[in-house]
């Protein structure tokens, strides 16, 4: 390996700060411990600043290092605090670069050398390998003894922290400076902005006027948020704003301005250019939280407002203080039960009833999650956050594998009968979703024809050849496909007419009062006209008491959903009920 020698002026001003300090503080006075106590305090200051490097030091009387808590985590070594670190560290680099780095290392100790300047390949926590520069320098005490080797090593495969485009902090710093607000253990608030329809600028203008327009922007925001705290540019046509300086309202104020401005006022080289942009703000003064929760949480508010609120500011929970801090708490205890195994996650499960002859038809299974804090907590409280989150995938193979497990004796009492699963949007746009779900089928010797997958028409964020592909799939294998909650949404209709459901499932707002509502009644019609064009079956969701069930009987609907038949409960008392006299 051919290794070029060279010092760039970051490192030198490290290698200057180290030196100003170590003289500063002196070996001969206050002793060790002092020492230690105050190159910690520089330590840290130094891990913080370091942008992209894992920082080290070590004493090199004693062989005891220090090393920053991001290689420590990114790396797996044993600690933060280490004696013979050189050894382990060896251990982690590519036994083809071992030699060079155990030449050049040696030589530090033995007083050949002065600086360490290479590159090799190092092993992550999770065994893979990534190309590092490492770089380190001797530093001596006031006699001229050598006493510290300190450095950074600089891992070459992460991407830039800082957006060539724009010049802000890029996604990569976005990231790093969370886990930064995190430690400081200040409430701070994030702010996500992002623009709605931008290719239809590129298609308009083309992309050159588009990049003008992205760039402007950018500089907008700059302009009227640049005092709030420090600025970032995310994926695609997103921003971030991450602000220890103002309340939320301020927040929201300029955000309101800027919103009006690029609405009506927005100039990109000489031509009037209308942008819509969409916000999601997140106050947060909880400190235990994992990054990736509050990250969820910012997802999920960001979206409500491009998808359900036209761009209008969306602020986590109604109002920040006690109560989005215990939610952020809760959301941050529920994903840790999801990295546990899934634990305090259960199911329960509601019977679907044959409106025909009111028989088991089948039953939905309903996630639930509880713990002595907080209770029983409804999935309305954290779906729609965690599948903001990898995470997520984790806790919907467990509920499918678990809903088929618990299903399969009563596939063998009643050969007809489906178990109903709620799958996300975020789950069936992954590229492995039907292959992990084949699998789990497949390890269960459970028959495909019994499984029924809801989705909400909240899938209409997906490509259509994309559902198209998936549907054609898994309809092949002979799983069945529900859309839910039909008639709540943008475009239930233009779903049915692009996808091929198997049942229609009727939200409970149209049957709420459908004894007395003529409006809801000739709506209840219309859907099952529409279901049945469609070759669809209609359940009904909702039926809570014998008049609405009574009232349903005079339409073409194929199942029944609802109180009137049992509440959701768990499989012990589910199967009491439905498998006591078989």
């Amino acid at each position: 390996m051919c290794i070029k020698y060279y010092l760039t002026p970051e490192f030198l001003s490290y290698k200057r700060t180290f030196k100003k300090h170590i003289d500063f503080f002196g070996v001969q006075n206050g002793g060790v411990r002092k020492l230690s106590s105050k190159l910690d305090t520089l330590f840290e200051a130094l891990s913080v600043v370091s942008e992209g490097c894992h920082i080290y030091l070590c004493d090199l009387k004693r062989d005891y290092s220090r090393w920053s808590k991001n290689a420590v985590e990114y790396f797996g070594l044993p600690g933060e605090y280490m004696y013979n670190a050189g050894d382990i560290w060896k251990e982690h680099i590519h036994p083809d670069d071992r030699d060079e780095y155990s030449g050049s290392i040696d030589d530090i100790f033995s007083g050949k050398s002065e600086n360490h300047n290479m590159m090799y390949r190092s092993r992550t926590r999770d065994g893979k390998y990534v190309i590092c520069t490492c770089k380190g320098i001797v530093l001596r005490d006031e006699a001229g003894n050598p006493t510290f080797f300190g450095g950074c090593i600089k891992n070459n495969t992460v991407l830039s922290y800082t957006d060539g485009i724009t010049g802000l902090r890029s996604l990569y710093g976005f990231m790093e400076d969370v886990e930064v607000m995190r430690n400081r253990k200040l409430p701070y608030s994030i702010l996500l902005i992002g623009m709605s329809r931008f290719s239809a600028i590129n298609d308009v203008y083309g992309f050159n006027f588009g990049n003008d327009t992205f760039n402007s922007f950018g500089k907008l925001l700059i302009e009227r948020m640049g005092h709030l705290g420090q600025l970032y540019k995310m994926d695609g046509t997103k921003f971030a704003l991450i602000s220890w300086k103002s309340d939320t309202n301020e927040i929201a104020d300029i955000y309101a301005q800027i919103k009006n401005e690029v609405a009506h006022d927005f100039v990109v080289s000489g031509e009037k250019v209308v942008l819509s942009i969409n916000g999601g703000l997140v106050y947060v003064n909880d400190f235990n939280s994992s990054r990736d929760t509050v990250l969820s949480c910012l997802k999920y508010t960001y979206y409500q407002s491009k998808n359900n609120k036209m761009g209008e500011l969306n602020i986590f929970t109604s109002y920040v203080g006690d109560s989005s801090r215990r939610y952020i708490k809760m959301m941050n205890v529920i994903r840790n039960s999801v990295a546990d195994n899934c634990s305090n996650f259960f199911l329960c499960y509601q019977p679907i009833i044959n409106a025909e002859d009111e028989k088991l038809k089948g039953m939905e299974a309903l996630v639930r999650w509880r713990n002595d804090d907080y209770g029983v907590v409804s999935p309305g409280m954290f779906i729609p956050i965690l599948e903001q989150d990898p995470i997520f995938a984790e806790l919907g193979r467990w509920i499918i594998r678990q809903a088929l497990m618990d299903s399969k004796r009563f596939v063998e009492v009643y050969p007809d009968f489906l178990i109903h699963v709620n799958i996300s949007y975020a789950q069936i746009e992954r590229g492995d979703f039907i292959t992990e779900l084949l699998g789990i089928l497949s390890e269960l010797d459970f028959p495909p024809e019994n499984l029924c997958l809801e989705l909400t028409e909240r899938c209409r964020l997906l490509d259509i050849g994309l559902l198209k592909n998936q549907f054609s799939l898994l309809k092949r294998h002979g799983i069945k496909i529900a859309l839910d909650d039909f008639g709540t949404g943008f475009s239930s209709i233009g779903i049915i007419r692009e996808l091929s459901f198997d049942t229609i499932k009727v939200d409970r707002e149209f049957v709420r009062n459908i004894d007395s509502s003529t409006t809801d009644q000739k709506t209840i019609h219309f859907i099952a006209d529409l279901a049945d064009a469609f070759k669809a079956e209609v359940c009904v969701e909702g039926v809570e008491t014998d008049r609405i069930r009574v009232v349903l009987g005079d339409f073409a609907i194929n199942s029944f959903q609802g109180y009137y038949y049992s509440e959701p409960v768990v499989m012990d008392e589910f199967s009491k009920k439905y498998l006591s006299d078989n």
